[in-house]
């Protein structure tokens, strides 16, 4: 897992919300999978520091966390 700025990323990625964003904003994330990892920011930061795990460890986060939801 990587913290860096934003300006380290490439460009060029498609970044996405879940579905489960809801319309009046809040504490949301954005997405943006490349080759092999996948990025992480803040909706309301998207110049801020993005977070970058391997996309096993994202695929894991996901599994887990829909699992602990009931989805």
């Amino acid at each position: 897992m990587n913290i860096v700025e934003s300006s380290t990323v490439a460009s060029g990625l498609a970044w996405f919300k879940s579905s489960y964003s809801g319309a009046e904003g809040g504490q949301c994330v954005e997405v943006a999978a490349a080759t092999a990892v996948v990025h992480v920011r803040d909706s309301k930061a998207v110049a801020g520091p993005v977070l970058t795990v391997s996309r096993a460890a994202w695929a894991g986060f996901v599994g887990l966390a829909s699992s602990e939801r009931g989805v």
